[in-house]
């Protein structure tokens, strides 16, 4: 292994909008982020947690290639802050969190989207010992723990988050592939995409990749350049792409008041339902933060208009997400009951 050569430019692509902030200079992620020493690949992580709501053990990565304008991780996604870790030393976090995992889920399920299906992460059961009215009531509070994020049971899954350099691959493939030598856990990747070309899809499905959870910004190509400075014309032929190889697939969306609204969430699921009707589809509410804070958050009967138009497009497993930041209060979330059902968010 050698210094790092922009696998996109190799492949005859554009490389991404991918500059973090280095002791007050820009470098690209792949150079301040990723490191080759002594024939070995380093990946700098800045944290490694069960994660909640999606019940797994979540890998928290610094640098991304894309420079998104509403970034819930910007703090160490584009500024290089971490700790060095080897595929090896992943391995390690991952043969830990495999004695504690309390829900085993099969494959097909080894994304977030079926966390929902099992657990609201209330704590309701452990805390005043009876579930509540929200609860799917499919575990027993055996199942359920506390971790640093609040009660929830623990899947069997690893999980890459928080920056994304799927355009460098082999530190993926690296774990991926120690991941399902030693332990019995799915490992997935949440991911923008961009960096998942046919070279790269058929790398990480070699190396044992199980799910991606991909995040569509937009529809529309000038409101995906400016919200993340990179094309979305490959982005939106990914999913086709993904099932044809056999990984697991799951969508989600950000509803942002004023940008990405109902259109654009209709025509992503358009296109889904092209490729799948099945596929899991999860709209989630904006909330300001990093370059968008003059943003506002979407009202309650936007989501549930999104949800409604959304699932008479035919697209068959769809749910909107994050509900606290649209639907606060107590009367919100009885209001979104009453029109959409509890099954559904």
């Amino acid at each position: 292994m050698g210094s790092f050569i922009c696998r996109l430019k190799e492949q005859g692509g554009s490389p991404g909008s991918c500059l973090v902030q280095v002791d007050g200079k820009r470098e690209p992620a792949c150079t301040a982020t990723l490191k080759y020493e002594n024939n070995q690949i380093y990946r700098l992580i800045t944290a490694i947690h069960l994660s909640r709501p999606e019940n797994y053990l979540s890998i928290y990565q610094s640098g991304c290639n894309f420079s998104c304008r509403k970034c819930h991780s910007w703090s160490f996604s584009k500024i290089k802050k971490g700790t060095w870790y080897t595929p090896q030393e992943i391995l390690k976090q991952a043969i830990v969190y495999e004695k504690s995992v309390t829900l085993v889920e099969p494959r097909s399920q080894a994304t977030a989207w079926h966390a929902h299906n099992t657990c609201r992460c209330c704590g309701s059961c452990i805390l005043y010992g009876r579930r509540s009215n929200s609860c799917p009531g499919v575990l027993s509070p055996e199942s359920i723990v506390l971790g640093p994020q609040g009660f929830g049971p623990a899947r069997n899954i690893v999980a890459f988050t928080g920056g994304d350099l799927c355009c460098c691959p082999e530190f993926y493939g690296e774990c991926a592939r120690l991941i399902h030598k030693h332990t019995k856990l799915w490992v997935l990747i949440e991911t923008n995409g961009y960096g998942l070309t046919p070279q790269h899809l058929d790398y990480l499905r070699d190396c044992g990749v199980d799910a991606f959870w991909l995040d569509i910004k937009a529809y529309t190509a000038d409101t995906h350049k400016w919200l993340t400075g990179c094309s979305n014309e490959a982005i939106l032929r990914l999913p086709e792409k993904i099932l044809k190889r056999n990984f697991v697939l799951e969508v989600l969306s950000l509803y942002i008041p004023g940008l990405v609204e109902t259109d654009q969430l209709e025509n992503i699921a358009r296109s889904l339902k092209q490729v799948d009707r099945s596929i899991p589809f999860t709209i989630l509410a904006f909330f300001p933060e990093y370059r968008m804070k003059e943003f506002a958050r979407p009202a309650v009967w936007e989501m549930i208009e999104a949800y409604n138009r959304v699932k008479a497009t035919g697209l068959e497993n769809i749910r909107l997400g994050n509900v606290g930041v649209f639907a606060p209060t107590k009367v919100d979330q009885d209001y979104l009951m009453s029109c959409v059902g509890k099954g559904v968010y």
